[in-house]
């Protein structure tokens, strides 16, 4: 199967299946693009999605051309973004004419409060698989304490999520240099303590 085919199919997919806005696509695109046909690591996935956190407009789209770039450049880019949104944009126009008679429909009412949980679901499995490989790249004390500061910052100080995504990219760029130079000081200074101790 050729690349551009699996980005049509993988991206029309989501197009379809994706139920709620940006954020519930992501579990799809993710199963397509690391599960299905393993275009990217699980690693990568994690960190293209905080990068296009942070950038403007729609999360799913932005996830979408990257996928097509990274695997065929600017044509791949402007397939797999059509692909995935030509299905949702055409079903929209065939359903404004029907949005009045289903408006007040018991039927699409329940179907909505049907999916909300399965969505919700598939949302809570993708962040506790990325909580569980923070934990394991930061460590588990720096790991709990990333999670407490960006609730805090995101749920109580409602700062920007953009803002937040670019405070912890910014700490990330640093964070092995970081550690490896506390482990160098302590390492020195764990080395003057035996010699003192030694010596006396």
């Amino acid at each position: 199967m050729s690349i551009y085919k699996e980005l049509i199919i993988a991206m029309v997919r989501t197009g379809i299946l994706g139920f709620g806005g940006g954020p519930s696509v992501i579990p799809l695109i993710r199963h397509e693009a690391v599960k299905r046909f393993k275009w990217l690591e699980d690693e990568e996935f994690g960190e293209t999605y905080a990068i296009a956190n942070a950038l403007p407009g729609p999360i799913a789209t932005k996830m979408a051309a990257y996928l097509g770039y990274k695997l065929k450049g600017t044509i791949g880019a402007i397939v797999a973004t059509l692909a995935h949104i030509l299905p949702s944009s055409l079903a929209m126009i065939v359903l404004f004419a029907l949005a009045d008679a289903l408006s007040g429909s018991e039927v699409v009412a329940g179907m909505i409060a049907a999916i909300t949980p399965v969505v919700g679901v598939m949302l809570g499995i993708m962040a506790y698989e990325f909580a569980a490989k923070a934990v394991k790249g930061l460590g588990k004390v720096l790991g709990v304490i990333l999670f407490v500061i960006s609730f805090v910052l995101l749920q109580t100080l409602n700062v920007h999520p953009g803002i937040v995504i670019i405070i912890f990219l910014a700490y990330g760029s640093v964070h092995f240099k970081l550690r490896d130079k506390f482990k160098k000081n302590n390492g020195d200074k764990n080395e003057k303590e035996n010699k003192g101790g030694a010596s006396a």
